[in-house]
């Protein structure tokens, strides 16, 4: 792959401006520390719950920043085509349909049933194409320019902004957070994060969790380049990419900022990437690993917070 432009940093005016376009339709989520996955993880954990957004993820944060943004430039828009499993194609179909504008999502070939009734309802035009998500994406992208409609990939700078307002909210509403945890699909959710963290001046380090069985970030973050696997089969179908998108990768550097340098002792504002299985998740949480070490507070994103804790 060619080298991209590494990403600019995310400033905390443009994180106060997506959040203007994000309170202007929902509230800010709450953060809560349960005690019962304290006694389990053997220390202080926060969960933030983007499950209580209107459209149950994180993703409508970004939707609804990059429609605005949009809507606000007074440039003629004929519609918006994307892929998605479903949290970012929901966002879309939800933050199009409060400005007017035609909406097109690409899923793959037996994605989720509710999902996809979920994105109709809010009036995306659904069209089912491809084994995966990444085939899916390409197929979008071929409808947008034969329709003449704005291609909107999975990783753009007005939805990194729109969903690290989540972040923001977290970093402001709980002091002196050692460690969060959060799921990797296409990278705009850590980004955000990582954008929050930094332009807030915080030395909190970031963990990036993807599936043992879906490491395509995970293998580039290690690598420092974009490392494209042959297939990404995991349940927790927002995280089954194959292709990493470069831009989420270019933003830092990989080698000395990130992977390597998380060993080292008294680190501080890194950022890693993890695998993990729901074994790993019950077992290491279940007594302190070293993976904790060194942490006395951690938060974890509430999308998978809120699946693993009943099994906890």
């Amino acid at each position: 792959m060619t080298a991209s432009r590494p990403r600019a940093a995310l400033s905390l005016q443009a994180l106060d401006a997506a959040a203007r376009n994000v309170y202007a339709v929902m509230p800010p989520t709450p953060q809560y520390a349960w005690p019962l996955l304290a006694r389990r993880a053997g220390r202080e954990v926060w969960v933030k719950h983007e499950n209580h957004t209107p459209t149950g993820a994180f993703k409508v944060r970004g939707g609804l920043n990059l429609l605005a943004g949009i809507a606000a430039s007074g440039s003629a828009c004929s519609g918006i085509a994307s892929a998605t499993r479903g949290n970012h194609g929901q966002s879309l179909a939800f933050a199009a349909r409060m400005h007017g504008v035609r909406c097109v999502i690409v899923v793959p070939h037996g994605n989720s049933a509710d999902k996809n009734a979920a994105m109709r309802a809010f009036g995306a035009e659904l069209i089912e194409h491809g084994r995966d998500f990444d085939e899916a994406r390409e197929r979008a992208a071929v409808i947008a320019r034969e329709q003449a409609l704005r291609f909107v990939g999975p990783f753009e700078p007005e939805l990194v902004a729109g969903v690290g307002t989540y972040a923001v909210e977290l970093f402001r509403a709980v002091a002196d957070i050692d460690c969060v945890y959060v799921p990797i699909g296409c990278g705009s959710g850590i980004c955000g994060l990582i954008g929050a963290r930094d332009a807030l001046g915080l030395a909190t380090r970031i963990v990036g969790v993807v599936s043992a069985n879906a490491n395509a970030y995970a293998q580039s973050f290690a690598a420092g380049r974009p490392i494209a696997t042959g297939s990404a089969d995991t349940l927790a179908d927002g995280m089954a990419v194959r292709v990493p998108v470069e831009a989420a990768l270019c933003g830092e550097d990989l080698r000395a900022k990130a992977w390597n340098s998380r060993m080292a002792s008294g680190a501080k504002a890194t950022t890693m990437i993890v695998s993990f299985s729901a074994t790993w998740l019950k077992v290491k949480c279940g007594s302190p690993s070293t993976r904790f070490d060194q942490t006395k507070t951690m938060a974890v994103q509430g999308a998978a917070a809120s699946r693993i804790s009943p099994a906890m």
